[in-house]
């Protein structure tokens, strides 16, 4: 009984990690440029999984699942640390955050259109609310309107576009790959290939030397443990621990990430935007109670939260 605590707390310590990372990735890219600077995160996220998770050897798992996984993944990745990194200001990295959580609705709404089975139609006024939570959020204190929503995404449409990219990425991926891993998890490959990508891309940018320091190598470490860190503590807590206990906490990382964002960027955040924040949260925590015993394991993953 002991042992199961332990194994629950590593999963609540995964969950504040993975809460703290918005803030993170956003500045260390304030300091190392939003390419360079995540090629950096990923880069070290890969070598704390290498000793801590392990590198299991690529015969074990399926060329499907590699293949069609990892570009999932890599690509999920990418557009995450992307529309951080390219955010005008740390609020806007902060709202890119919450686009981010439109995923764990997303995840249910796809998980019944494959399995193609019957669903309560109150799931789409719940899918519905997380989007509005968002809109809501991004028009700001002036109120909702459509030119008002427009003119703050056309401020940067590339983050916006990367960030909502990003959720419906990770939503098919968390569908695709349960099938195909075959309970395996290539997750320290996965972060490898997203590195490499990443320095790909960074050969191709106009992006200035990057210069390193103290704090620069700290908030870089910083992040980098927060990652591969996560998805280590992660694995650990969902296999031996309190599962039901980790799913519940899990909806409500939104509302831990925009707490911890705020105060680690030094924001102070309107209750417009926490009206915002609180929607989406309320919106995943209803598309997973009315679909439980529908779908099978759908509010968590094994390697996002």
């Amino acid at each position: 009984m002991v042992r199961s605590h332990q194994f629950t707390l590593a999963g609540c310590g995964a969950i504040c990690l993975f809460s703290s990372v918005v803030a993170l990735i956003r500045n260390v890219t304030e300091q190392l440029g939003p390419v360079g600077g995540a090629a950096m995160i990923y880069s070290v996220s890969t070598f704390i999984l290498m000793l801590t998770v392990g590198l299991p050897r690529l015969s074990s798992f399926s060329r499907k699942y590699l293949l069609i996984g990892g570009l999932l993944f890599v690509s999920y990745e990418m557009c995450l640390a992307l529309s951080l990194g390219m955010a005008n200001d740390r609020l806007q990295a902060v709202e890119m955050g919450l686009i981010n959580y439109l995923w764990p609705c997303l995840t249910v709404l796809f998980a019944v259109i494959f399995s193609r089975r019957s669903v309560s139609w109150l799931l789409y006024p719940c899918l519905i609310l997380s989007f509005f939570g968002v809109a809501w959020t991004v028009a700001g204190d002036s109120g909702l309107s459509v030119s008002r929503l427009a003119e703050n995404v056309q401020s940067n449409p590339v983050s916006y576009t990367l960030a909502l990219s990003g959720a419906f990425i990770w939503a098919i991926y968390c569908n695709v790959t349960r099938v195909m891993a075959s309970g395996k998890n290539a997750i320290t490959w996965f972060f490898a290939a997203t590195a490499v990508a990443l320095w790909v891309k960074f050969m191709f940018t106009n992006e200035p030397p990057m210069a390193f320091d103290l704090p620069v190598i700290r908030d870089l470490l910083l992040a980098g443990l927060a990652m591969g860190g996560g998805y280590a503590l992660w694995n650990i807590g969902i296999l031996r621990g309190n599962m039901v206990l980790l799913a519940t906490l899990s909806y409500f990382v939104p509302v831990f990430s925009t707490f911890l964002s705020a105060q680690l960027l030094g924001l102070t955040l309107t209750a417009t935007f926490w009206q915002g924040v609180m929607m989406v949260t309320f919106a995943s925590i209803l598309c997973w109670w009315i679909t439980r015993e529908k779908t099978e394991s759908v509010p968590i993953q094994e390697e996002q939260v």
